[in-house]
């Protein structure tokens, strides 16, 4: 009986001290951890303590904690350890918030207007962290994009649509988690300031990481796997109601892949079988402020498509800098810059898309496909300007065949080749650029290929070396 009370001591003490420090243990404002029951109340009642109390760690111990919406709120870390899974609850629940009100004409997806209706959220929130060694597993989450344009009312379906959103926030780190089955996107940040995604891993069924209308943030040392879209993606929507700036923005020392779903994590490493778009590093579509400032770094893409750089909704796309990139197993193009008058936005605004100062240094690619080269494409009268390549070594599958007529101009259309078809070369192909500088661009073909290695149309002050 001593020894036991000892031992009830020893916990205790130990239960104080973590009091002390500030740790909220979910499990004593009772979740169960036992996948059956539904947790997100008993979390939720733990960060609003630890957010009462001037904030700490919110802390989820190994279990399976089966949840609908959690409010993430101001000073807290909802810190997951290893063991620990948040499991999204079926649409069939009930465990969702409902979608709030947008009040405004949406000139952007659901996806990115609406974000209660999600996992985990938080909103007009300062030095929050979602940390540790666990797994948010998106099970019950839908991929689509179900959200109702124009809905006024909220629009809540009964599911969840995102693991992660966060709009509005100031300091932010997500560090260390895994997620599994992200929903429409496994993480999205939209309007946010100075945050930093580190050592995250995602295998999941739609985008990966939007960050979009934010400014001073690092992505770093992240691995991404998805197979059916994006993987790390900038944009720039309308979703603030208003043209904002995605910049100051860091990508570096990640990898992004496309093998088949779940294969990631488990180590068998499938390469899926894709349709349009899988993994890739991309700014846009949604691009109505555009992007300044961005550097992306020592990154590895495989069985992916390549880069995508995209300004089509009256934004400017400046000052990027890419470099060290590896690019294996590319699916339609390895280097896509565009720009384009979709003009997603309201009808009143006369601005026009442009892009200028875009640097690209060190890249690798093999086992690209042979729909498209290098383009580099501008809008009549509206050139891109000041574009540099170098150091670039591109492998080709070839077995291009020569391309009749004039290449299609992207104008109001989804910017993406595979709608404007081959390219009229195989290697690198520039339409509408004022400034291009190639040094040092290499290409090899595994077959022969019909079509010129480059291609030059509207293209004024231009240097090869």
């Amino acid at each position: 009986m001593k020894k036991r009370f000892l031992m009830l001591s020893v916990v205790w003490i130990a239960v104080a001290a973590m009091q002390a420090m500030g740790v909220y243990n979910v499990r004593d404002y009772g979740a169960k951890g036992d996948g059956r029951t539904l947790d997100h109340g008993a979390i939720n009642k733990a960060i609003d303590a630890c957010h009462a109390d001037g904030g700490g760690r919110v802390l989820l111990t190994a279990g399976t904690y089966l949840c609908g919406s959690i409010h993430l709120k101001s000073n807290v870390d909802l810190h997951l350890m290893e063991g620990a899974t948040i499991l999204a609850a079926p649409g069939s629940m009930k465990a969702y918030d409902e979608s709030e009100v947008f009040g405004a004409p949406e000139y952007q997806d659901g996806g990115h207007t609406y974000f209660h209706n999600s996992l985990i959220w938080a909103e007009e929130q300062r030095n929050i962290s979602i940390t540790g060694r666990g797994v948010i597993d998106g099970e019950g989450l839908t991929r689509h994009d179900t959200e109702k344009a124009g809905n006024v009312q909220g629009g809540s379906i009964g599911t969840g649509d995102k693991a992660i959103a966060l709009k509005l926030c100031r300091n932010v780190m997500i560090r260390d988690i895994t997620i599994f089955r992200g929903g429409h996107f496994a993480i999205i940040v939209t309007g946010c300031e100075i945050g930093t995604i580190d050592n995250v891993l995602i295998d999941t069924n739609r985008d990966g990481i939007d960050i979009d209308c934010c400014k001073y943030f690092t992505v770093s040392n992240t691995k991404v796997n998805t197979p059916n879209d994006d993987a790390i993606v900038l944009k720039s929507s309308y979703a603030l109601k208003r043209p904002v700036l995605c910049e100051h923005i860091l990508i570096t020392n990640c990898m992004v892949t496309g093998y088949k779903l779940g294969t990631f994590l488990d180590g068998t490493y499938v390469p899926e079988k894709v349709n349009w778009v899988c993994g890739r590093i991309k700014l846009g579509t949604e691009s109505n402020g555009g992007y300044r400032n961005i550097t992306i770094s020592n990154c590895s893409c495989m069985w992916s498509s390549g880069l995508a750089f995209e300004e089509v909704d009256q934004g400017r796309m400046e000052n990027i800098v890419v470099t060290n990139i590896s690019l294996s197993h590319v699916h339609h193009y390895p280097i896509y810059i565009t720009t384009g008058c979709r003009n997603r936005g309201p009808k009143e605004r006369t601005d026009v898309s442009s892009a200028r100062d875009i640097y690209i240094n060190n890249v690798i690619a093999d086992d690209c496909d042979s729909l498209a080269g290098i383009i580099v494409t501008g809008m009549e009268g509206h050139p891109i300007k000041n574009v540099s390549l170098t150091d670039i070594r591109i492998q080709y599958r070839g077995g291009g065949k020569k391309v009749e007529g004039s290449y299609r101009e992207q104008g109001t259309n989804y910017p993406e080749p595979r709608w404007a078809g081959p390219t009229p070369a195989y290697g690198l192909y520039a339409r509408h650029v004022d400034g291009l500088y190639l040094r040092n661009v290499k290409f090899e073909l595994l077959r022969d290929d019909e079509r010129p290695e480059m291609l030059f149309e509207d293209v004024i002050n231009k240097k090869i070396e």
